[in-house]
């Protein structure tokens, strides 16, 4: 296994590893015990989580984290975003209906 992401805290870990499993990369996350360690250690790689993938998949996984990173709607938290075919807002993913004017998501975006 090969390690492709250090997180600030094991929900960002958890996070990046289901984004990675989403993307069909199997993922493991290391380290999050020692996250209660901080205060009595200095942060560094060896006491944050991070998150493993197997080594043949490493470099994909880490042109995904690095695609996902620079690109605006996943940065912004926006992945899957849609855009309402009536109103023109631009709808979070989450959302099956426009927040603005009720219009259902259109069936590509549920």
């Amino acid at each position: 296994m090969t390690e492709v992401f250090v997180a600030r805290h094991p929900t960002e870990a958890h996070l990046v590893a289901e984004f990675l499993t989403a993307q069909g990369i199997a993922t493991e996350v290391r380290g999050e015990a020692l996250f209660g360690v901080r205060g009595d250690v200095p942060p560094s790689p060896a006491t944050l989580p991070t998150v493993w993938v197997d080594d043949d998949r490493a470099d994909e996984a880490r042109q995904i984290l690095a695609t996902a990173e620079t690109d605006p709607a996943t940065s912004a938290g926006q992945a899957g975003a849609w855009r309402c075919p009536a109103c023109g807002e631009s709808v979070e993913a989450q959302f099956a209906a426009c927040w603005k004017c009720g219009t259902p998501a259109p069936a590509d975006q549920v």
